[in-house]
C-alpha cells in the first residue's frame, strides 16, 4: 500500500512543525492576547490587523463544494507554485533524488527542482505531444521520488492522455503530481475525482486561469489526506492572506460568472483559430484544450520581436524542443485578437 511517510525526507519525518497562536486556539471570538498583533486596528478601513486562518477552514468548505473535492483532500498554496516547490522539499533529497519531466512543458518544475537541487530526468513527448509511458517508465530508478504531467499541456495546449496517466500511477511507486492549470477550457472530468483510486496522485489546480484571480496568487492541490497532512506540516504558517481567502471565498459566490468567462472565451478560441489559419505565415496551429494555441510560424523568434515593436505580446516558445517556431498566443478580448491579426497581416503581408 502507498505511503506517502516512507517517501518522505528522513529528517522531515520527525520534524516538530511551527505552531501559530491559531493552530492553539482556533475560535473565531475571544480577547486574543495570543498573537503579538496590534489590537487598536490598521491602517486601512477594514481590519486587517489579526492572523488569518492558517489552514483555510471556510474557504476549503467552499472550494470542496465547488469542485467535488473531500475538504481533508485540499491543501491550498500561494499559486501552483508553492505546492510544487513543497514537494520538492518533502521528497526528494538534495543531490541524491530525481524527479521526471515530460518537455514541452511548465518550466517551473525544473526552476524549483534547480532550487532544490534535485536532478531532473527529461523524458520527451511524443510528436503528438502525448506521454511517452514506456520511456517514461524505462526512466524510473530506485532514487525517483515524483513525476510532473502537464494536462492541459503548457505550452502545447493539449490533454495528454488519461489513461496513460493512470498507467503511471499503476506501476510507479512515487508521486505522480498532474498539473490541471487549465482544466476549466477542456470537456473532460478532472482526475480530482479518482484521488480514492490513487493515493499517489497529486492534482494542481489554480484560480490564475478561468477564475480571473492571476493577482491574487491562489492554487490548489488536492490529494490523499496522507499527502495533504505533510504538506501542511512544512508550509509556512500563514501562507494565504486573509485578504485572499476572503476575496476568493466570495468569488466562490459567482460560479456562473466564472462560466460565462469560460464560454466567452472558448467561443473567442474558435474565432481566433480561424484568424490564424487565413494567415499565409502560419504553418500549424496545435490543437488546444487551454486558452492558447501554440500556433507554429515561419520565422517564430523574428515575428515575436516585432510583434514586440508593435506592443502586442506573445509568449516566445520557438526555440523550445519539439517547438520548432512555435509561438504560444493565448486567447484575448474580441478585440484583442483582432488587433493581432491585422497586427500580423501588416508585419508580413506587405
Amino acid at each position: 500500500m502507498f505511503d506517502p511517510v516512507k517517501l518522505l525526507r528522513p529528517h522531515l519525518q520527525t520534524l516538530v512543525p511551527y505552531s501559530s497562536a491559531r493552530d492553539e486556539y482556533q475560535g473565531a471570538e475571544g480577547v486574543f492576547l495570543d498573537a503579538n498583533e496590534n489590537p487598536i486596528g490598521s491602517i486601512t478601513e477594514r481590519k486587517w490587523n489579526r492572523y488569518p486562518d492558517p489552514y483555510q477552514a471556510d474557504l476549503k468548505a467552499k472550494i470542496g463544494e465547488v469542485k467535488k473535492v473531500p475538504v481533508a483532500n485540499i491543501f491550498l498554496g500561494n499559486g501552483s507554485d508553492e505546492p510544487i516547490d513543497l514537494l520538492f522539499r518533502a521528497f526528494c533529497e538534495p543531490g541524491k533524488d530525481e524527479v521526471i519531466i515530460n518537455p514541452p512543458t511548465y518550466g517551473m518544475y525544473k526552476v524549483s527542482a534547480d532550487i532544490n537541487n534535485v536532478a531532473v530526468k527529461e523524458v520527451l513527448l511524443t510528436n503528438k505531444y502525448d506521454l511517452d509511458v514506456e520511456a517514461i517508465k524505462a526512466a524510473i530508478t530506485k532514487t525517483t521520488k515524483l513525476i510532473f504531467v502537464c494536462s492541459p499541456n503548457n505550452p502545447t495546449g493539449n490533454d495528454v492522455s488519461a489513461e496513460k496517466i493512470e498507467e503511471l500511477l499503476c506501476s510507479f511507486a512515487g508521486i505522480v503530481v498532474v498539473d490541471e492549470a487549465y482544466i476549466d477550457f477542456t470537456a473532460r472530468e478532472s482526475l480530482s475525482q479518482k484521488l480514492g483510486q490513487y493515493p499517489n496522485l497529486v492534482v494542481l489546480q489554480t484560480f490564475s486561469k478561468a477564475w480571473g484571480l492571476a493577482s491574487l496568487r491562489l492554487g490548489m492541490a488536492y490529494a490523499s489526506e496522507a499527502l495533504v497532512e505533510i504538506l501542511n506540516k512544512i508550509k509556512p504558517p500563514y501562507n494565504i492572506s486573509g485578504l485572499t481567502q476572503e476575496t476568493v471565498l466570495n468569488g466562490l459566490e459567482n460560479v456562473a460568472i466564472k462560466d460565462q468567462m469560460v464560454a466567452e472565451i472558448l467561443e473567442n478560441r474558435a474565432e481566433l483559430k480561424e484568424g490564424l489559419e487565413a494567415l499565409s505565415m502560419v504553418k500549424k496551429i496545435h490543437p488546444s484544450d487551454a486558452n492558447f494555441f501554440l500556433v507554429e510560424v515561419e520565422n517564430g523568434h523574428e515575428l515575436y520581436n516585432q510583434l514586440i515593436s508593435k506592443m502586442v505580446i506573445v509568449r516566445d516558445r520557438s526555440r523550445v524542443v519539439l517547438c520548432d517556431n512555435g509561438l504560444r498566443i493565448t486567447v484575448g478580448s474580441k478585440y484583442e485578437n483582432f488587433r493581432l491579426i491585422q497586427t500580423i497581416k501588416e508585419l508580413t503581408e506587405k
